[in-house]
């Protein structure tokens, strides 16, 4: 069930790491010979998912050892204390808010939270010596881009709260690199992840009303939801409806472990685009998950969210020259998978075990 198999590594600390693609980076790693401590508060996750994941990674002779600890990033001295006693070589970040929408609405949660919390780490990294870090950015620091494909030289100007706090952190990370040269950072800014473990262990279980697409698709699938909603048609795209770079949370995993086996040959401070290079509207990924559940899912059109570009797909280029990393899985593959997670937990991880 492991897509890894490579030479031990060290200890790998995942902020945020119960979460949807922090649970899919912890698979990859373990299986890659990692040991994997995950520290969570589980306010927006689940312990079963880490039970889940030691599932899958039992399945594999060669996995690390997987651990973890309950706190907030926020708590700096405890984080210290963790990193100092868990002897982490390298921390992924994923800890933090992360819908755009709700930004919009609450601006200063998403700053304390996602500003203040990678602050944090970078303390306590400082604290006990650790320079590595591959951090969780997003592709929406390029804001509404002037053309796609979008490489890294694009333009950078976030138009919501949530892209902000990941260039601000993105700049931190800069400064840090520049006032310590033997520090790596990397910051990945990725598109928009879906789909979820071919095991259907694990996947992504959002609080309340899902922000994004494919989760809410796959509870109107189950019956939790009456229709789809379609946030505008009347984007200057070829069906109206807003286009994303759609990438499987498996590769997207992969991407990280690449990226963390790369820190040493990397500058101080890289910024690598982890997508498909392929933009599908929100018609098309609907059209695909219908495809996946074996109906026509019902959706209506409803009025544009604040803060959504029009269009926005990646250039991957850089990933797979830097990294040796390139996304596999196809958009069908994402709603294939992404179902078989849902329909065997339509509750998502509140609900029974899943079979």
């Amino acid at each position: 069930m492991c897509n890894g198999g490579r030479v031990p590594s060290g200890v790998a600390l995942l902020t945020g790491g119960a979460g949807y693609i922090g649970s899919h980076t912890a698979v990859e790693l373990l299986c890659a010979g990692w040991d994997v401590v995950v520290v969570d508060d589980f306010s927006n996750a689940s312990p079963v998912a880490l039970e889940r994941v030691a599932r899958i990674a039992a399945d594999h002779p060669g996995a690390g050892r997987l651990r973890h600890h309950r706190l907030d990033v926020t708590d700096t001295p405890a984080l210290t204390r963790v990193l100092a006693e868990e002897r982490v070589d390298a921390v992924v970040h994923f800890a933090g808010l992360k819908a755009v929408g709700e930004s919009v609405e609450q601006p200063l949660r998403y700053y304390r939270v996602n500003v203040g919390g990678a602050t944090s780490l970078l303390e306590a990294m400082a604290a006990t010596g650790v320079r590595r870090l591959v951090f969780s950015s997003s592709a929406t620091v390029y804001g509404e881009p002037a053309t796609v494909p979008v490489d890294e030289r694009a333009p950078l100007g976030p138009t919501n709260p949530y892209g902000r706090t990941k260039l601000i952190v993105e700049q931190v990370m800069r400064d840090v690199a520049a006032a310590d040269e033997r520090s790596r950072f990397v910051a990945l800014r990725y598109f928009n992840p879906v789909g979820a473990h071919p095991s259907g262990l694990i996947g992504e279980d959002p609080e309340g009303v899902p922000n994004n697409l494919m989760p809410y698709i796959m509870q109107v699938a189950v019956g939790r939801r009456p229709r789809i909603r379609v946030f505008g048609d009347d984007y200057p795209t070829p069906d109206g409806t807003g286009i994303r770079d759609y990438i499987h949370v498996v590769d997207l995993a992969l991407g990280h472990l690449a990226a963390l086996e790369a820190l040493d040959r990397l500058d101080p401070f890289t910024a690598v685009n982890l997508g498909t290079g392929q933009g599908s509207s929100v018609l098309e990924v609907i059209d695909a998950a219908s495809r996946a559940v074996g109906r026509q899912l019902p959706y209506e059109v409803v009025g544009r969210r604040p803060g959504d570009v029009a269009a926005i797909w990646a250039d991957p280029s850089l990933a797979h020259e830097l990294l040796g990393w390139k996304a596999t899985r196809t958009l069908d593959e994402m709603a294939a998978d992404h179902w078989r997670w849902q329909s065997r937990n339509p509750q998502g991880y509140r609900g029974a075990p899943a079979g």
